[in-house]
């Protein structure tokens, strides 16, 4: 077992930084849309989501 771990470490290591990234991304967006913010560029005319996500006013 510890001889597939040391084979390994390189690879182990840069999945464990890989996934420490997503998940810091993915907190980061959820704080931002928790604050009320997205990442909408608001070119509404070409969105698939026209209409739905800011209200018409």
């Amino acid at each position: 077992m510890m001889n597939w771990f040391a084979e390994n470490l390189g690879t182990i290591i840069i999945t464990l930084v890989i996934a420490g990234v997503v998940a810091l991304i993915c907190a980061y967006l959820i704080g931002q849309r928790k604050k009320g913010k997205s990442s909408c560029g608001c070119n509404c005319a070409n969105c698939a989501m026209h209409g739905k996500c800011h209200s018409r006013q």
